[in-house]
């Protein structure tokens, strides 16, 4: 082993290590909401989020075990079935000339050596009936696969195509099967080889397509190549004719798939892991933001209230706005509370922050405002002594500062709202944060990193 290989490995065992320490990390996170709650809020709510919970957990044994998940998909006819067991060497899947053989995802294990775990998932074809329930079938399952399998059977339809893009959409690796290679003369199948390689000629979507997939990942295979005609010559000097079958040609797949997986296999297990757990981490804030909404529209409310009441009396300048700036801290944290999704001091910080950089520089303004009625409303104060009208001027500034104040604190928590609904994923062991050093270690002239910009835009 090279040095090189051997750091490559040392990489993704990080990648993996990061990923696990994320989850477990986020199940003793959302651990209070399995425990049984008399409040019937509360109750409803763990109801809701079971499902996401038991993502969390099957994504974390998934992780130890170091199952790699492998999706066929295509249209019917194309021998996704025959490819799978091609790949395994056996014929476990059922194949067969009538169209829709598979009729529901079914999944085998292929074992070709180390440590990692390969699950083979077939698909029903694309472009069977129940279009709709099929088209749910293949977000589902493409969720959850860390490679796919695209397989075709000949020059890409427009049918083959459309999917081809949507498939795409999952932004997972995918390797393009050309199968069925043996029906076609050499020359129509390296035509038919080099207009797969075009299929990114043309519009954006179809360019953002070849850059993910480059011409070294179409594969070309024969899976079950049919039955051929043979002359068996016999010591008597008697001719006989019978058909046999060739074996397959599935060595390059094969090659392909495992160069990819000891190039980036753990890294992607790692990466797609997060994935599914940041979006399950959004679905559980969502469900907890959508039961517990009235009660903080009533605690933004009331910081709200203190908020301005607190800068507005305090006739200290710079005090105030310092005293104003704690509040938000303090609303953020509290909304997390009444939530009951984690959120640290420091996480606080860093969303107020991000709130106030990202308002288009309203909050900002709100904060230079607050600063200058603060320094008149020092002054005001210094200067009243026994007239009256000094006083007075106090109090409009007071209350145009409050006022400011106010607002500022009902528009952060509205934001925090927000922020807080797309899941925690912050802190060293945040599942977005872990998906940022992956996309930031990938190698160049690997599927990752072509996929990096794109993730990268996903996380923003």
């Amino acid at each position: 082993m090279t040095q090189s290989q051997a750091k490559r490995i040392d990489l993704q065992e990080s990648h993996l290590n990061r990923a696990r320490a994320s989850i477990r990390q986020a199940l003793s996170w959302y651990g209070h909401l399995r425990k049984p709650n008399p409040q019937p809020a509360k109750l409803e709510l763990a109801g809701l989020v079971k499902p996401d919970l038991e993502v969390l957990t099957s994504t974390l044994n998934k992780l130890e075990t170091n199952v790699i998940c492998i999706a066929a998909f295509g249209l019917v006819s194309r021998g996704k079935s025959a490819v799978l067991n091609a790949l395994v060497g056996q014929k476990i899947l059922p194949t067969g000339p009538l169209h829709g053989v598979t009729q529901y995802p079914r999944s085998v294990r292929w074992n070709p050596g180390g440590k990692v775990q390969i699950e083979l998932i077939d698909t029903p074809g694309l472009d069977e009936i129940e279009g709709q329930a099929r088209t749910q079938m293949a977000k589902d399952v493409a969720r959850q696969a860390d490679l796919i399998l695209f397989v075709v059977a000949g020059d890409i339809t427009r049918t083959e195509y459309q999917a081809l893009c949507e498939l795409r959409q999952a932004q997972k690796p995918l390797i393009l099967v050309f199968n069925k290679i043996d029906l076609y003369p050499e020359t129509d199948r390296e035509a038919i080889y080099k207009n797969l390689q075009q299929l990114g000629a043309g519009s954006p979507t179809a360019r953002r397509l070849q850059q993910l997939l480059s011409s070294d990942e179409i594969v070309m295979v024969a899976a079950e190549p049919a039955a051929e005609e043979v002359r068996v010559e016999y010591p008597d000097g008697q001719v006989a004719y019978e058909w046999e079958t060739p074996p397959p040609q599935i060595a390059e797949l094969q090659q392909k798939i495992l160069h990819v997986l000891n190039r980036e296999g753990r890294s992607l297990l790692a990466l797609n892991a997060l994935l599914q757990v940041k979006d399950a981490e959004a679905a559980i804030a969502g469900k907890t933001l959508d039961r517990l909404n009235e009660a903080a529209e009533d605690l933004i409310w009331q910081y709200t209230k203190y908020k301005a009441l607190a800068v507005g009396l305090n006739p200290i300048a710079v005090l105030d706005v310092l005293g104003g700036f704690v509040a938000d801290l303090a609303l953020i944290r509290a909304l997390a509370k009444l939530y009951n999704l984690p959120m640290t001091g420091f996480e606080a910080t860093k969303l107020l922050r991000t709130i106030l950089l990202s308002s288009g520089g309203l909050l900002l303004s709100e904060l230079g405002s607050g600063m200058l009625l603060g320094l008149g409303k020092s002054a005001t104060a210094i200067a009243s002594g026994d007239n009256p009208f000094n006083i007075t001027a106090f109090a409009g500034t007071a209350i145009a500062q409050g006022g400011i104040a106010g607002y500022g604190t009902y528009a952060v928590g509205k934001a925090a709202q927000v922020y807080l609904e797309k899941g925690c994923s912050w802190g060293q062991f945040g599942a977005s944060t872990v998906i940022q050093e992956i996309l930031s270690q990938v190698e160049p002239n690997t599927i990752l990193y072509r996929l990096r910009l794109e993730l990268g835009q996903h996380l923003s």
